[in-house]
């Protein structure tokens, strides 16, 4: 009986209040079970994103205690729930949790809409596969979704080496684009395989002195969003995953120079994830790792992540 009971339980990391890493810890909790239209998915790695370690310091956008964070998955799946026809017990799946809400897969088992996943590229490993899903989803719905990048277009990407630029760097020119990044210049060397055409060392060159640009891709926010709006060209847009709303200054400004800017928030979308995964499967598109934590040392990785000096992404591995 005893045995049975345990089968019904996981390892998860959860924090009881909002703080520094060391509100982090380990706890046995039930193992959620699929409902309709839902996959329970036996958790191998899960990548650790900016998003994670703010909402550990605050209630952002979920406003719940006690939490278990959490959006990128790579894994098994170990269930489906009634009417899922798209994924069977044993695939191996990834993607990324509906963002915000969705949350909970730094634990060993997780339950996803079976239409937030898709099936991993056999070309990868469940690191790999998990470092991808919410970073590489967002620069795709910027860059293609939100700003449908032509051949032959500008594109300035702020913080180039982090989790979601390395990702638009390799997108973007993919889609034909002339890429220029932002990042420090040890960094340039990696953004250069990655295919940028240009880098900007932000601590000794000013971004606003090159020539116009169609996009800027903002993940800096503050000062950084009002300086871009002067480097695009007429009809250029600026779209920023580092603010909420765009300051009604900030709208009547753009307007004045006849540019458009505008926040967007990452969806969970599997045509989008497919083309992630078409792009990874042909080795257009793959992540950087800074460093891998077993689950147990989540706090490690979220210490790492609060230095605000992560090249690519952080990983959490689940044995």
């Amino acid at each position: 009986m005893a045995d049975m009971a345990g089968m019904n339980k996981m390892t998860a990391i959860s924090q009881d209040t909002y703080g520094g890493p060391e509100v982090l810890r380990e706890v046995t909790v039930d193992r959620p079970s699929p409902g309709p239209s839902e996959v329970l998915v036996r958790v191998r790695a899960a990548g650790m994103n900016p998003t994670d370690w703010k909402h550990r310091r605050f209630a952002g956008f979920l406003g719940r205690l006690p939490l278990v964070l959490g959006w990128d998955v790579s894994g098994v799946v170990e269930a489906v729930g009634t009417g899922v026809t798209l994924h069977k017990e044993g695939d191996e799946v990834f993607g990324m949790l509906p963002y915000p809400y969705g949350v909970g897969s730094f634990a060993e088992f997780v339950v996803a809409p079976a239409r937030a996943l898709v099936r991993k590229p056999k070309s990868i490993d469940h690191v790999q596969a998990g470092a991808i899903p919410l970073a590489a989803l967002t620069a795709w719905q910027v860059l293609v979704d939100a700003a449908n990048v032509q051949p032959g277009q500008r594109v300035l990407i702020h913080a180039a080496a982090g989790g979601v630029g390395h990702f638009a760097v390799q997108i973007a020119k993919e889609r034909g684009a002339y890429v220029i990044g932002t990042a420090s210049a040890p960094k340039h060397a990696l953004l250069r395989e990655l295919g940028a055409d240009e880098l900007i060392d932000y601590r000794t060159e000013d971004f606003t002195e090159i020539a116009p640009v169609d996009l800027v891709f903002d993940a800096l926010g503050g000062d950084t969003v009002v300086r871009s709006l002067t480097i695009l060209k007429p009809g250029g847009q600026l779209i920023s995953i580092a603010i909420r709303e765009l300051p009604e200054d900030l709208a009547d400004r753009a307007a004045a120079l006849g540019v458009r800017a505008y926040p967007l928030l990452v969806e969970a979308d599997q045509q989008g994830m497919r083309a992630i995964a078409d792009l990874v499967g042909a080795g257009k598109l793959k992540p950087v790792i800074e460093a891998t934590f077993p689950l147990a040392r989540a706090a490690e990785g979220h210490a790492l992540g609060d230095t605000g000096r992560v090249t690519g992404k952080v990983v959490l591995t689940v044995p």
